[in-house]
């Protein structure tokens, strides 16, 4: 069984590269894209009261982040009370060093695992691997990475940067049962037959949460494959790894998100399974664990809600509809952002969680179109928190010297008329030399652009200079 890869550290620019070049990768994130953003669509249009929904979860959670401590003080509580331990973890590496130190106390040897971004966040499988343990995930998506020694690519989809040609290929080399037959039916039957021993066998096993219910002391999962309840039942022991936005104040505010959550991520009404925990097993029941902990984790989160410029971001429910729609991450996919989280609200977190130093080219990939703020279910202003992580990155002195001396010449021609215009006027005739059959493919100046599509020539005179002879004017 092979772990996941360290990728190396490669500058933004050569990541992109990278990506725009496999042909490959854009047919795998333009089969998963296009078909969630028809599914979404869809599943919007037969939901009249929609918007009203939106409207909802955004108070719903606006609420939870203006009074967090008042319902984690209440989640604690009740979690307690049902025989839930409950742990905090202020950073990544401590979370971590939580789970492992639960699962050596357990005796554990194999650990089984429910898809969690938050896991991935603070770097649990890699941290279960270095201790020793045995790790399967159990994820369908999961297991594709973890054989192919992948980083996760999306939140909802995790190995959508896979065909299936290369998911088969793959699980021919790796299975014990592999599937006979090219059909995705056959690959599933294949990673069932993998995986059913381990749910089975497992001392441990660790899971995300969609939500935190306040007033119960629960957890709440949504999964389509059921894996998530065959791996928390049969283990002794269940570990919950949340992030603390997670929290709703109740269980008719987490259907009230639930709603959103599954339309905007997968397109459906409901998910197959929507499953809570609350505490360990209690005499009489058939199943459940012995023992059930909870790990609560920072990492980051209360420093966002003392910034006032970041904290709408701790609205998101995860549900990935602002990548599905976004035209940089279609182009791109997700392994090019970097971090955990691709896409748009990766570009708004991966700051937080990595630095602005290290992270500053995410918040400047973007063409700053809203379409990620037009579909996000809780009305995340995406586009107003990356023009914030812009100005700051300009206030701090992380702009290269090209890009301030570049936009110095810009604000001088653009504060003279006659030299902008001068400028517009030689900047057309130029690209009519180099165009043809209405397209650019390369022109000194734009080969950045070329080096991977074409770019549109001008269909005439600017916009000034029909403006000033009263072309296209309203009569």
């Amino acid at each position: 069984m092979s772990t996941p890869m360290q990728t190396t550290e490669l500058p933004f620019g050569q990541r992109v590269d990278a990506a725009l070049a496999n042909a490959t990768l854009k047919l795998a994130i333009d089969r998963t894209t296009g078909t969630a953003e028809r599914k979404r669509a869809a599943a919007v249009a037969a939901f009249p009261r929609f918007e009203a929904a939106r409207d909802r979860g955004q108070r719903i959670k606006d609420h939870v982040i203006a009074h967090l401590e008042h319902y984690l003080l209440e989640f604690e509580r009740n979690a307690i009370a049902s025989g839930a331990q409950l742990h905090w973890a202020a950073t990544a590496d401590e979370a971590s060093r939580i789970v492992v130190d639960l699962c050596r106390k357990a005796g554990a040897r194999r650990v089984t695992r429910v898809k969690s971004m938050l896991g991935e966040e603070i770097g649990l499988p890699h941290a279960l691997d270095e201790a020793g343990f045995e790790r399967f995930e159990t994820d369908l998506a999961e297991h594709i990475v973890q054989l192919a020694g992948d980083r996760p690519s999306h939140i909802v989809w995790p190995s959508m940067h896979r065909t299936r040609e290369e998911v088969s290929a793959l699980f021919k080399r790796s299975h014990r049962a592999p599937h006979r037959d090219e059909t995705i039916e056959a690959m599933v039957d294949s990673a069932r037959r993998e995986l059913r021993d381990k749910f089975l066998g497992a001392d441990v096993a660790i899971s995300g949460a969609n939500f935190l219910i306040a007033d119960t002391g629960a957890t709440c999962t949504v999964t389509n494959e059921g894996n998530a309840e065959l791996t928390t039942s049969p283990p002794r022991v269940h570990i919950v790894t949340a992030g603390i936005e997670k929290l709703v104040p109740s269980l008719p505010h987490a259907f009230a998100l639930l709603r959103l959550l599954v339309r905007s991520a997968t397109g459906a009404d409901l998910t197959q399974y929507t499953t809570f925990h609350c505490g360990p097993r209690r005499p009489g029941d058939r199943d459940g664990p012995e023992e059930f902990h909870i790990v609560l984790v920072d990492n980051g989160r209360t420093k966002m809600l003392a910034d006032t410029a970041l904290r709408e971001m701790l609205r998101c429910i995860r549900c990935g509809a602002c990548m599905n729609h976004c035209v940089v991450f279609r182009q791109l996919g997700g392994h090019a952002y970097g971090g955990t989280y691709p896409g748009p609200m990766g570009a708004v977190l991966t700051p937080v969680l990595d630095g602005l130093q290290r992270s500053r080219d995410l918040p400047h990939a973007c063409t700053l179109n809203g379409k990620c703020e037009e579909v996000c279910p809780v009305r995340i202003p995406i586009p107003t928190l990356l023009r914030g992580w812009r100005d700051r990155s300009w206030r701090d002195g992380l702009e290269p010297a090209s890009m301030r001396v570049g936009l110095g010449l810009f604000t001088f021609a653009a504060s003279n008329p006659w030299l902008y215009r001068l400028g517009t006027a030689l900047g057309l005739r130029a690209m009519r030399l180099f165009a043809r059959g209405g397209w650019i493919r390369r022109m000194p100046g734009l080969g950045a652009w070329t080096a991977h599509r074409d770019f549109p020539a001008p269909e005439g005179r600017s916009f000034m200079a029909r403006y000033a002879s009263g072309e296209g004017r309203q009569p």
